[in-house]
């Protein structure tokens, strides 16, 4: 079961805005123009392993998949243009590529990801932010190009209560 709550945005798309059920994999339904994937959308569904998300997604909100300890496979949007920190926190997945219109990984987006190994940047990337792979203990890679801006603090941890 797979249940998806929207709203409608003032440009005439979609935000996400719950998730309710239980399948390992889970596929956001793509006959809408949905642009956002809101707050805590995946938040605690440990059963997840795999999503997938419509090209339309521009923004993916701030802990979407928080807890998401089984989450090995996602494909990013490649429409997607801003993550909104904590994206992927405590989440499992070990390898992740980002889409070229992303232009920046924000604080936290990857905080107390254990599994993660690898993340491949897109072109379009210019800063990556302070925190942003804080408590990641397997991370070996992260590639991007020259002219990226990465914060002396980028794999570092700050707590931060939420």
């Amino acid at each position: 079961m797979q249940n998806f709550t929207y709203k409608l945005i003032e440009d005439g798309t979609y935000c996400v805005m719950t998730y309710q059920g239980d399948d390992e994999t889970v596929v956001i339904p793509d006959n809408q123009n949905i642009t956002i994937l809101y707050d805590d959308l995946f938040k605690g569904h440990s059963e997840i392993t795999s999503v997938r998300i419509p090209d339309t997604v521009t923004d993916m909100g701030e802990f979407v998949f928080d807890g998401c300890v089984n989450l090995r496979h996602i494909t990013l949007p490649a429409q997607l243009e801003n993550l909104w920190g904590h994206t992927f926190t405590r989440s499992g997945i070990e390898e992740i590529t980002l889409p070229d219109k992303l232009t920046s990984i924000p604080p936290f987006a990857f905080k107390d990801c254990h599994q993660l190994k690898k993340v491949v940047c897109g072109p379009g990337l210019k800063k990556i932010h302070a925190w942003a792979f804080g408590g990641c203990s397997r991370l070996e890679e992260v590639v991007h190009g020259p002219d990226v801006e990465v914060s002396p603090q980028a794999y570092e941890s700050k707590e931060r209560d939420r």
